[in-house]
Parts: structure tokens; C-alpha cells; sequence
């Protein structure tokens, strides 16, 4: 696909601009919806406004100048005739509205939801490479311009479109030459706003990208707020904000720089095109091809003319800032994932027990070193694995390439024999959970966060799970029990509170297949005895991966594999490992010993 962002920046937006518009309209087809009927209403309602100025006329020609005197009746029976033309239009244009703004939110809600999705499904190597400020901004900010636009900028540009063509139908009807006048002068703005246009696309996509630089600075400084407190770098920080916030408006400001001049050019039309009518017409009366009337009702449809045309340069404005937002969400959609869904196609995983099968498996992130280097190894069912390893040893991404959360660069993970990329997402999601290391929790009760794996679990079966991994105590302890909310991200817990609670979460899953990244770290003496006891009950009977950080997780398991620098460099049970001197796993375990 053509980059869009590199055809503005080379000055020839224009076929970029249409065919995003074009690919925009595709993801909404409710916006198509009806159109027809919806356009008819727009013919309707433009009707009560051309039906005004053909009035005057009617009124002015026929009632007051009439050969005999000003005839009342006519007056008066067209002044009836245009109020209930107008009340029948005022109608149409209600209903025309409500239907534009029905399907633009429906359209807009299978965009956001689908953009969504589509970020969701990305890897977790593509969400860690942008920031997730902007990533937000693409469902957040960049479909509300798209929004704005749809129900304010499209239904003006659809009432405007019909005005213009209705109008010029009528002017036409009354003088041709008169219309050509209007038209001649119009004629320079089309060229003016056309070579203005491609230089708003180019500030408008640059409005939209800053903008998601400064969500993503706001929410670095919301979520960063404790390490700003505790380094003292609050006006650092706020330095930083005031600089995106700067940005944005300075871009904002030379897109609407670039607007305002295509306003202007539109005031001089419209004083040209109004001149010319009166000069022209004035010749036209005195010549004897035009009434009074005619050329009163002329000058009034002229302003109806010229009224969508003064609007369009502000429906500019909005235009590109709706296509660059529709360019922002249309790069992401772009984005093929990395890590595919087999669907349909793909196998469930074999019911039992799950065996692990790493064979000379290696990775590297892209532009990066080697971080796992032919890694081959087997892992028996309901074998209960410690991986033991400095920091950067592989550790981690053993453990996102066993979930499949990133795929390796080369060789394959199988388990039960089925290689991962052929399994369904929804059999490996069921069967393989892993419990990470910051233990993330959602900001609603204990309860719910436990029943996001089952959502049909009672409280009495909650206090079970809780129970039956020796917590319960702990969670009666809580203010409110099972209803005690965690806060975001779970902050109204300790960090060893969150890993209880999605210790039980992942135990109400039940899966055969359980990987724990980091679960005992940073907790302290007393949680870490809990953990370690919810630990056993949690892992018992099931494959078990758990990256161990304190060495105790690695002395109850069956079996321990170590790693350095991306290899493998030992593999057995505690009691042999420690007894081979100037081993990783030997200086790993004199120094959390001396640490304790």
C-alpha cells in the first residue's frame, strides 16, 4: 500500500486523499444506508429555501406591480402557498438530519470497534514499538474528527451540495446570464482552494499526529505521576507537556492559518458575484429582459448560493482534519499482525496434560540483538518448571514465545505435539494462561476481577476458589471482602495482594497449561508465604512454567531450567544444580542467599 503520509509530504495529496476517503467510507457502510431516501429528503428541504425568493418574485411582479393595481389575493395566496411549503420542508430537513446522524454514529461505532480489535490483535512487540497514548488516539481522538465532521461537516456539505445544484437550477430559469456572472466569479476560489487543499492535508495530518504525541505525554504523566513525585522532576515534566500541548497548537494553528485564506478568497467571490448581478441585471431591466422581481429574487438566490459556498471553506477545514484522522486509523488497520489467528483452519490443542516442545527455537527483535539462541528443550506434562536466569537472560521471552504472544524468529514451539501457530486462539487461550508479572487487575471488585476467567462463578464458589489456595482468611480480611474494589490497574492493593488475586483468577480458569512470569517478586516476607503456598495448590497436577525471580520458587519445583545470554546452559533439580560450583545456577543462589 502506498504510504499516505509520504504521498502529502511529496504536495500531491489529492488522489491520497480520495482514496482514504474512499477506503474510509468502505470500513462504514451504514453511512450508505438509506442514502437515497436520505438524499431525497435533502432535495425536499432544499425546496422551502428556493420557494422564498420565487415567492418575492410572485409577490412583487404579480401582486404589487400588478397591471391594475397590487392585488391582494395574490399576496396573500402566495404567501400561504410558501409557509406551507416551508413547514412540509422543515419536516424533510428534520428527518434528513436525524437519519445522517444515526448512520454517521453507527458507522463511527464499527470503526472504533473494529479499530480497537484490530490494536488488540497486534502483538505485544507492535504495541511495545508506539506509544500507547497514541495507540489510544487512533480509537479516541482521531474517530471523534471523523465523527465531528460526519455529523456536522458531511450534513452541511450535503444540505450545501443540494443548495448549489436546486439554486442554480432556479438561477438559471430566471437568467443564464446572470448565472454565468455568478460563476465566472466564483471560478478563481475552486482554483485557489484546490491548491489550498493540498497544503491542509499536509497540516491537518500534522495536527492529528501531534495531538497523539500529546495524549500520549498526558498519560505518561498520569500513569509516571509516583516517579515524578519521588525524583523531584515535576517541572521537568511539566516542561515536557507544555511542549507537546505547544506543539499541537501551533499545528493547529497553521492548518487554520491556511483555512482563514480560503475564507478570505471566498469574501471577495461573494462581493464580485453580487456586484456583477446588479450591475448586469440593472442592464438586463433597462433593456426590457428582466423584471423587478426577477432581479430581487436573483440577488436572493445568489445568497443562497453563495452561503454553501463561503460554509465549504470551513467544511475544508474539517474535511482534512477528518482524512487525517481517517489516515491514522486506516495505518493502523494497515498493520498486518505478526501473530495470526488460525481461525477455522487452525487445530484445537489434544485434550490432557500439555507437553512442551522448543525445538532450536531462536528470536531477535527487529533491529535488535539475539535474545534467545537456539533453544531446544522438552518439557514433560505436569512437570512443574522453574526458569532461573539474570536480567536479559531470555527469561521472559521464553515465556511470551510458550504463550504465543510474539512468535520466534526461527525453529517452533509445539505443544502437545501441535505447533502453535497452528492452534486456534481460542483452544490456547482456554487451555494456556499466564498470570504476569505485575499481576494486572481492572478497576472493579476482588470478585470481578476473579470472574473475568469465569463469569458464572457465585461468591460461594469464589470464596471456594479462594479457599482451596489457602486465601481465604486473606480475603475475608479485606474492607469489603469479595466487594472490595482494587482501584486502577489494582493500586488500591500491595503488589503482592494483586498476584493473590490473579494467582485465584487463574485457578477458577483452570488450564492445563500455566505460566507464571515473576509471580513471588517484590512482595514482601508474609505475602511471599502466601504466594508460595497459593503456589503449590495453583500448580499442582497441571504443566507448569514459573519465571523465577527469589530462588524459592525454583527449590519446590520438579524441575530447573537455566538460562544465559539466550541459551540454555543448565537443566535439573535444585538439589543437583546448587552443588555444581562456578555454576549460573550456583552464584544465582549464593547471592539470593546472602540477599535474604
Amino acid at each position: 500500500m502506498t504510504d499516505t503520509r509520504a504521498s502529502a509530504a511529496s504536495g500531491s495529496p489529492s488522489p491520497g486523499t480520495l482514496r482514504t476517503i474512499r477506503r474510509g467510507l468502505a470500513l462504514s457502510p451504514e453511512l450508505g444506508t438509506g442514502l437515497a431516501k436520505t438524499l431525497g429528503l435533502a432535495l425536499v428541504a432544499m425546496v422551502g429555501r428556493v420557494a422564498v425568493p420565487i415567492a418575492v418574485q410572485q409577490v412583487i411582479d404579480r401582486g404589487l406591480r400588478a397591471p391594475g393595481g397590487p392585488d391582494s389575493g395574490v399576496v396573500f395566496g402566495t404567501v400561504a402557498v410558501a409557509l406551507a411549503v416551508l413547514a412540509v420542508t422543515t419536516t424533510a430537513q428534520s428527518l434528513m438530519m436525524r437519519r445522517l446522524f444515526t448512520a454517521t454514529e453507527s458507522a463511527l461505532a464499527t470503526v472504533r470497534t473494529r479499530t480497537f480489535r484490530h490494536i488488540h490483535d497486534l502483538s505485544i512487540l507492535h504495541q511495545q514499538s508506539e506509544r500507547r497514548g497514541a495507540l489510544t488516539s487512533r480509537v479516541t481522538s482521531d474517530v471523534d474528527q471523523i465523527t465531528q465532521f460526519l455529523q456536522h461537516g458531511g450534513v452541511t456539505l450535503l444540505v450545501s451540495s443540494t443548495q448549489i445544484v436546486v439554486t442554480s437550477v432556479v438561477m438559471v430559469a430566471y437568467s443564464w446570464q446572470l448565472t454565468l456572472v455568478v460563476y465566472a466569479s466564483f471560478l478563481p476560489l475552486v482554483v485557489i482552494v484546490r491548491l489550498l487543499q493540498r497544503r491542509l492535508a499536509r497540516a491537518f495530518l500534522q495536527v492529528r499526529e501531534r495531538v497523539a504525541a500529546m495524549l500520549a505525554a498526558v498519560a505518561e504523566t498520569v500513569v509516571g505521576a509516583d516517579v515524578i513525585r519521588a525524583y523531584g522532576v515535576a517541572g521537568r515534566s511539566a516542561r515536557r507537556l507544555d511542549d507537546a500541548i505547544d506543539r499541537a497548537r501551533t499545528a493547529q494553528m497553521r492548518g487554520m492559518r491556511i483555512s482563514v485564506s480560503a475564507y478570505s478568497v471566498g469574501e471577495i467571490a461573494t462581493g464580485l458575484a453580487m456586484a456583477g448581478v446588479v450591475v448586469v441585471g440593472t442592464l438586463l431591466g433597462v433593456g426590457g429582459g428582466l423584471q423587478v422581481g426577477e432581479l430581487t429574487a436573483f440577488l436572493l438566490l445568489v445568497q443562497l448560493f453563495v452561503q454553501p459556498v463561503q460554509v465549504a471553506t470551513d467544511v475544508l477545514n474539517e474535511a482534512q482534519n477528518a482524512v487525517a484522522g481517517w489516515r491514522r486509523v486506516l495505518d493502523v488497520l494497515d498493520v498486518s499482525p505478526d501473530v495470526r489467528d488460525p481461525g477455522e483452519h487452525g487445530q484445537d490443542l489434544p485434550a490432557g496434560p500439555v507437553s512442551i516442545d522448543f525445538s532450536h527455537v531462536s528470536f531477535a527483535y527487529p533491529d535488535g540483538p539475539t535474545v534467545l539462541s537456539d533453544v531446544d528443550v522438552r518439557i514433560a506434562p505436569r512437570t512443574r518448571v522453574a526458569v532461573v536466569g539474570e536480567t536479559g537472560s531470555g527469561k521472559t521471552t521464553f515465556a511470551k514465545l510458550l504463550t504465543r504472544l510474539m512468535d520466534p524468529t526461527d525453529g517452533t514451539v509445539s505443544l502437545s505435539g501441535v505447533r502453535l501457530p497452528n492452534v486456534r486462539f481460542a483452544s490456547l487461550r482456554r487451555r494456556v494462561v499466564l498470570v504476569p508479572q505485575d499481576g494486572f487487575l481492572f478497576d472493579t471488585t476482588v470478585a470481578e476481577n476473579v470472574r473475568f476467567a469465569d463469569p458464572s462463578l457465585s461468591d460461594a464458589a469464589l470464596l471456594d476458589a479462594f479457599a482451596e489456595l489457602g486465601l481465604a482468611d486473606w480475603v475475608q480480611s479485606l474492607p469489603q471482602g469479595l466487594a472490595t474494589p482494587v482501584g486502577e490497574r489494582g493500586e488500591a492493593l500491595s503488589v503482592g495482594e494483586r498476584q493473590l488475586v490473579a494467582l485465584v483468577r487463574a485457578h477458577v480458569a483452570d488450564p492445563d497449561l500455566l505460566v507464571l512470569d515473576e509471580a513471588t517478586s517484590a512482595v514482601d516476607p508474609a505475602t511471599e508465604v502466601r504466594l508460595q503456598r497459593a503456589l503449590e495448590a495453583v500448580t499442582r497436577g497441571r504443566t507448569t512454567v514459573a519465571i523465577a525471580h527469589r530462588l524459592s520458587t525454583a527449590q519446590a519445583a520438579d524441575e530447573i531450567i537455566v538460562f544465559d545470554r539466550g541459551k540454555i546452559v543448565q537443566r535439573g533439580h535444585h538439589s543437583e544444580l546448587v552443588t555444581q560450583t562456578g555454576t549460573v545456577y550456583a552464584r544465582l543462589h549464593a547471592a539470593w542467599v546472602e540477599a535474604r
